[in-house]
């Protein structure tokens, strides 16, 4: 089985979001949408749901009119593909490859890919500057501009807030957290500010570790979890730690499928 974790430029207007978001159907998990970032993300399975809920949004969705904190290339931005259990990184390899042909060729919108070839950093650094698009027109869509597609492992995005502390001290901390399992922003979000994170390997590098790293530097307003992990993350913490780290059972992959 494979999993798509779909992130699209709109996360204001929630009535346009479940509009696009229902044309997952049945294979839609979950939806977290941030008003701040301005942006959504909606996780999917199957074969049919990756390309209904991309369609959608290319049709819906304005990226000239769109503001928000976070970085985006796209009116839907970054689509990555995950092998879950039963699966492989080849299958992944193999749906992301199908998807951004069929973006490129069905929708018109240039796609640049990401996983083994560059990293989604250096595709958000280099788009049409020192990269070209690997499918698709040359130039941005007028509306939806490009699409990051990837394919990558189970990965963990996590925000924390931090409790009067500057978007410097934000973006120091970030910095200090980047390594290879730990992709981090410090971001200024409304009045407060906050490091925004991907935990690319959570099972070794994992939320608890890093939460009383920042804990040591700064006062943690809350944690918040994007979108679903797999159980086996969950499992690497203490239950009494999980309210502290917005984790629970119920924020499962595995969870979202049986129920």
């Amino acid at each position: 089985m494979i999993e798509c974790v779909i992130n699209i430029s709109e996360g204001r207007d929630l009535d346009l979001v479940e509009e696009i978001a229902l044309a997952a159907g049945n294979d839609l998990l979950d939806v977290h949408c941030d008003p701040d970032h301005n942006r959504s993300v909606l996780t999917v399975i199957g074969a049919a749901a990756p390309a209904a809920v991309i369609r959608a949004a290319v049709q819906r969705l304005d990226l000239r009119s769109h503001e928000g904190v976070h970085p985006r290339i796209g009116v839907v931005d970054v689509v990555p593909f995950v092998p879950l259990t039963g699966s492989t990184f080849e299958d992944a390899l193999t749906s992301r490859d199908a998807s951004a042909w069929w973006i490129a060729d069905e929708l018109r919108v240039p796609v640049f890919l990401y996983g083994p070839e560059r990293t989604l950093p250096d595709v958000r650094r280099g788009a049409f500057t020192t990269l070209r698009p690997d499918f698709g027109p040359p130039e941005p869509h007028p509306t939806a501009g490009a699409v990051a597609v990837g394919a990558r492992n189970p990965l963990m995005a996590w925000n924390l807030w931090l409790s009067d502390a500057s978007l410097e001290q934000a973006k120091e901390l970030a910095t200090s957290l980047r390594g290879p399992g730990v992709r981090a922003l410090g971001l200024q979000v409304g009045d407060q500010v906050q490091v925004s994170m991907n935990l690319i390997d959570p099972l070794h590098v994992g939320p608890a570790e890093v939460y009383d790293i920042v804990a040591a530097s700064a006062d943690i307003a809350r944690a918040e979890l994007v979108g679903l992990i797999p159980q086996a993350v969950l499992e690497t913490v203490e239950p009494k730690r999980w309210e502290q780290l917005n984790l629970s059972i119920e924020t499962t992959i595995e969870f979202r499928l049986e129920r």
